[in-house]
């Protein structure tokens, strides 16, 4: 069986944020097995300062600790670039971790985001709640029957929606067929306990008149690309002329003021970035499997879960980094957390398999009263 370093005081506040999910809508929802369930699917922990997905490294530079991420293989093609050095072997990670003892942490992180690339530095985010703002008119009601677009990829997002179908309502998720969501290519297990259940929408998102009539019918919209991204397609929440009610829900890895707004994160460096890390022999080490996903995805359907009790009709901003932070944990408060596999549910569907129906929901709700 899989065993996790987790903080005690982690599982128990990550516990109270589902306990408050099951208030608002009757899902009695297990915080232990949202936390560690892809590590015992895929019988993966970390090891040190390597990630349980191993594509994560925690680097001691001069002044301090970064967490960087080569998991996509643009990342890859960028390390050269990074140590401006063309001579890099097929292992990157010896001479990456060469090149940050001779750094600081700051221009080790600056140099990593010039290059589009994932970087946590040890702690430099503090804690901070989402960021609510009015969207438009509100509408109360219980999450039974709404319509979520679900435009995430990869854990929170998708954790997120599956959360809310679970929940009654009617999760639509929508992918590129150029550019699906990445979690196809891996783990079948991993993908259908974050998709299950959900319909699959095909979109063209460089022709997006047919997204944007499914956004404007969507109760809610759940999206975790850089807010330019659908900005510069029209498709953003300043756009998308709202349902009385709509709740729009932003996740990002470090916000979406100034230049952070542009900084890619994934869980396990977007953890290190909010100080959520253990300690071993006085040295930083890896908590639980990419630990700032699982916890935002859990974070974001209570606050959605909440803002419906409220009329909805506002955008809430996640930063990843942020939740991560305020997990931060005392030192010697850690525990061996048996990994829990999560109960078996739906497959996910393939991709556009549900088009025609998605299209039929949504004429129905434009046609109908709001």
């Amino acid at each position: 069986m899989t065993a996790l370093a987790m903080p005690r005081d982690l599982l128990r506040q990550a516990q109270t944020v589902a306990d408050d999910f099951t208030a608002h809508t009757g899902v009695a929802v297990d915080a232990t097995e949202l936390l560690t369930g892809r590590a015992a699917q895929l019988d993966i922990a970390p090891h040190g300062q390597v990630s349980a997905g191993g594509a994560t490294r925690l680097l001691k530079a001069r002044d301090g600790w970064c967490a960087l991420t080569l998991s996509r293989p643009d990342d890859i093609a960028s390390v050269p670039a990074l140590l401006q050095d063309d001579s890099v072997d097929a292992d990157p990670w010896p001479a990456v971790g060469g090149w940050a003892a001779q750094h600081s942490a700051e221009e080790m992180a600056e140099r990593a985001r010039l290059l589009g690339l994932p970087v946590g530095v040890l702690g430099e985010t503090a804690p901070a709640p989402p960021v609510v703002s009015p969207l438009g008119p509100t509408q109360t009601g219980s999450l039974a029957g709404v319509l979520v677009a679900d435009l995430s990829s990869m854990w929170a997002g998708p954790l997120c929606g599956q959360l809310l179908a679970r929940a009654g309502a009617a999760v639509v998720k929508v992918e590129s067929p150029s550019r699906p969501d990445g979690t196809r290519a891996g783990a079948q297990e991993f993908f259908d306990w974050m998709n299950g259940g959900k319909l699959s929408y095909a979109a063209d998102f460089d022709d997006p008149s047919d997204l944007a009539v499914l956004l404007r019918a969507a109760d809610v919209v759940i999206e975790s690309s850089r807010p330019a991204a659908l900005a510069r397609r029209g498709l953003g929440p300043d756009t998308v002329a709202p349902r009385p009610g709509q709740i729009w829900l932003r996740i990002t890895g470090h916000g979406v003021s100034g230049e952070k707004a542009g900084w890619v994160a994934f869980g396990d460096d977007a953890a290190v970035s909010g100080g959520l890390v253990g300690k071993r022999r006085g040295a930083p080490v890896f908590v639980g499997d990419a630990i700032a996903d699982p916890l935002t995805g859990l974070h974001a359907a209570a606050a959605v879960a909440d803002s419906r009790t409220r009329g909805g009709g506002e955008l809430i901003e996640f930063s990843m980094a942020a939740v991560a932070a305020g997990y931060r944990s005392r030192s010697g408060d850690e525990t061996d957390v048996i990994a829990k596999r999560p109960v078996s549910g739906l497959p996910g569907r393939e991709l556009g398999a549900d088009n025609d129906v998605v299209r039929r929901l949504v004429a129905e709700r434009n046609d109908a009263p709001c």
